[in-house]
């Protein structure tokens, strides 16, 4: 029996670990052929051959999202070597930790590194893909966060914030321009997962964990394959008359 993904070519971003490797393997389980993106080539690398070990088919491509032309010449290998894409998802991120009113380079260079991968490396990655995803009538579908609507209780960057109040505008405003090409554009928006991004944190700020326990109804951190689920959704003909969503994965964070 066909998977949920059949006969789609999928291209996930910041698919080396965390969110983007969880995805690009559930996709894959769901028979799509997946084109893995990720800084580091290497982490591409393994999960594509991860995924050809479990029966599926991957290929790997080293990106970084904040290199214009690069995203149009990976766009353009994507299409010479693996096909015509249908599922965009963007997942590449960075965070920082540094308050507003810290030390002002740190403050600034946080603002550019962030702004230049979640903004501006969203926006990138779209747009040179956009011609294909146009032709498919397909569906893209953007990792935003509980930070698309708040700013946590915890050190935060506020350029993260920002990034990420970006990523639900951004979703919002291809959704009402693309519609009437068939292509569907959603969010999916995660609280705290357990991933690299975040785990020297977790490892030695137990109290900024808490934080976020004690405002999580469910009680526990989030697991990458916990995004899983609501991606398969998006990117699946499930959600054929949704568009312009996003679909919190936060454990409630956001009920109280």
């Amino acid at each position: 029996m066909a998977g949920l993904l059949d006969n789609h070519i999928a291209v996930v971003t910041g698919a080396g670990s965390g969110i983007g490797r969880a995805i690009a393997l559930g996709f894959a389980r769901e028979d799509a052929m997946l084109a893995v993106l990720d800084i580091n080539g290497d982490t591409a690398a393994k999960t594509a051959a991860d995924i050809r070990a479990a029966g599926g088919r991957a290929h790997a491509f080293t990106l970084d999202v904040a290199d214009r032309q690069a995203c149009r010449a990976v766009a353009a290998r994507v299409a010479s070597d693996v096909g015509r894409v249908s599922i965009l998802v963007n997942n590449a991120g960075i965070n920082r930790r540094n308050a507003f009113a810290g030390e002002p380079d740190a403050v600034i260079k946080d603002w550019q590194d962030i702004m230049a991968v979640n903004l501006n490396g969203l926006f990138n990655v779209t747009h040179a893909f956009l011609a294909p995803l146009r032709a498919a009538k397909g569906r893209i579908v953007n990792i935003a966060s509980i930070q698309s609507f708040v700013h946590v209780r915890t050190p935060n960057s506020p350029a993260y914030t920002t990034s990420k109040h970006g990523v639900l505008g951004f979703t919002r405003a291809l959704a009402a321009e693309l519609g009437k090409d068939g292509v569907r554009v959603n969010a999916i928006g995660p609280g705290l997962i357990e991933t690299p991004l975040n785990e020297k944190v977790r490892a030695t700020q137990p109290e900024l964990v808490k934080i976020f326990l004690d405002h999580t109804p469910l009680g526990r951190t989030g697991k990458p394959e916990d995004i899983v689920g609501p991606a398969l959704f998006l990117a699946s003909d499930l959600s054929a008359y949704v568009t312009g969503a996003i679909v919190m994965a936060d454990g409630g964070y956001r009920t109280i």
